[in-house]
């Protein structure tokens, strides 16, 4: 596979997975049956606050990594595994202890507030496949991070599409192009681009 399409679905898998987390984050990811036959729904934004955070760093991160030169690649490449890595831990969190997870939605909805106070109220939990997601979500940003700072220095890089031809003349010859040699040409009406 090319360099170029390597980056490219780089590029694309971070963007892609951090708006996938955005989604896993606004889905209910628990539901909550209280001692009193309530029934409550937590989404992920009560059960991982986090993940919205994490889910547009790395819709930014991709956006820069479309930019970026050879020595932002590799702290992208680690930030990107940093997120994925987050985005897991934050969801094994939640996961864990969904309760826990839930105490603001109980808290709201029954007016109880503490830890046992709140796990006593709670009869039965049901937990839906949006945070498992959201871990393989997370897993998979950071084996985008590795893939990453493996091809790194085999990426294209940016091209000098919009540099001055004068310029370029000037360093292929050897002679440095002056600002004066420029304004000079477009005196005697050359284009010193």
């Amino acid at each position: 596979m090319s360099a170029r399409r390597v980056k490219l679905l780089a590029i694309l898998a971070g963007a892609v997975l951090g708006a996938l987390t955005l989604t896993a984050w606004t889905q209910p990811w628990f539901g909550l049956t209280l001692a009193s036959g309530q029934k409550l729904s937590v989404a992920g934004q009560v059960a991982a606050p986090a993940l919205s955070a994490l889910g547009l760093a790395a819709l930014a991160l991709a956006a820069a990594l479309s930019i970026a030169g050879r020595i932002a690649r590799y702290v992208l490449g680690v930030l990107q595994i940093v997120i994925g890595v987050l985005v897991v831990g934050s969801t094994v969190a939640a996961l864990s202890s969904p309760v826990s997870a839930s105490a603001a939605t109980i808290t709201a909805a029954v007016g109880e507030s503490g830890a046992v106070a709140v796990a006593a109220l709670v009869a039965s939990v049901s937990v839906s496949g949006w945070p498992y997601l959201a871990v393989v979500f997370g897993v998979l940003s950071a084996a985008v991070g590795i893939v990453m700072l493996v091809t790194a220095r085999r990426w294209p890089v940016a091209t000098r599409r919009f540099e001055s031809s004068a310029a370029g003349a000037g360093a292929a010859s050897g002679a440095a192009v002056s600002p004066a040699d420029s304004w000079d040409a477009l005196s005697d009406g050359r284009d010193p681009t």
